[in-house]
């Protein structure tokens, strides 16, 4: 097999990889803050991609340019459920934690099904065929649009929490909760805060998603689990573990599809993780837990 062909794939992984990071930095935020592990993750994205579908279909507006208008849709549903409904369990047990976004995600699922019904629907962009020469790698215009709109969409959340008095303070709430109450932070504010934004960067990751892959019900859980593998590998918490962990499952995902068999790819991806767990189970950039 040529040579060109397997940076052709490699590249496509890396675009993919850029996607996976981003829509892992929603759940790695959440949790990093919060301390809720998000299991509706993956019908979050689905209700980003609908909404994304919506606007397309009904409004013509291109996915990419759909993408600012799904995060903030998907920042004030998570605004208001973070502070009318999760935040009433978030003392609770983490078993209850998981019943409720349990819950939460067969919800979405049921009205997404109702909405939408049950086939897988996508859309059909005007550059859907067309591919950048580089020499001889033929890369995909979709994939390129969608990984950098991805790497975009993160180095703002990377800044946002860097350089902004908000971010900063949403920082301090998940390293001392105490002390950002005695020091008079709104943490109740910040928390709706974080769960929103994480919410936004999953409906911003679903608006890209739709470039590549058809949507329907019930693709969210497959999602939920990658989502949890890329966290889980680039470490809990850690924003550019994210970011890394998305970069490398998207990577292995498309040379193990070529090297071994396409089948294969969420095998080899449960591999990696199995090799994080035994050897460095903090993750990649994770820290260890004293």
């Amino acid at each position: 097999m040529p040579t060109d062909i397997y940076f052709n794939v490699a590249i496509s992984g890396l675009l993919t990889g850029l996607i996976y990071g981003l829509s892992a930095l929603g759940l790695s935020v959440i949790f990093g803050v919060i301390r809720i592990v998000n299991f509706a993750h993956g019908e979050l994205m689905v209700l980003g991609m609908f909404v994304t579908l919506v606007l397309f279909r009904q409004l013509g507006i291109d996915p990419l340019l759909a993408i600012p208008v799904v995060a903030v849709a998907l920042f004030g549903f998570g605004y208001l459920l973070q502070d009318w409904v999760v935040r009433r369990v978030a003392h609770l047990h983490d078993y209850f934690q998981f019943l409720l976004m349990a819950a939460i995600a067969v919800m979405l699922i049921a009205v997404c099904l109702m909405v939408f019904g049950p086939d897988a629907q996508g859309v059909n962009v005007s550059y859907a065929y067309d591919s950048f020469a580089v020499g001889p790698l033929i890369i995909d215009k979709v994939r390129v649009y969608a990984g950098i709109a991805a790497l975009v969409a993160s180095a703002a959340m990377f800044a946002f929490f860097k350089y902004t008095d908000t971010g900063k303070a949403i920082r301090a709430c998940g390293d001392n909760y105490t002390g950002a109450l005695v020091v008079g932070l709104n943490v109740r504010h910040l928390f709706a805060l974080t769960f929103a934004i994480g919410c936004a960067c999953i409906g911003a990751a679903g608006a890209i998603m739709l470039l590549i892959v058809d949507v329907h019900p019930y693709l969210g859980p497959p999602y939920t689990l990658l989502a949890f593998i890329v966290v889980i590998l680039g470490g809990m918490g850690s924003l550019p573990g994210a970011l890394l962990g998305g970069i490398l499952i998207g990577m292995s995902e498309a040379m193990a599809g070529i090297l071994l068999q396409p089948s294969l790819k969420t095998a080899f991806s449960f591999g990696l993780l199995i090799l994080v767990l035994l050897f460095r189970p903090q993750g990649l950039l994770g820290k260890v837990q004293r």
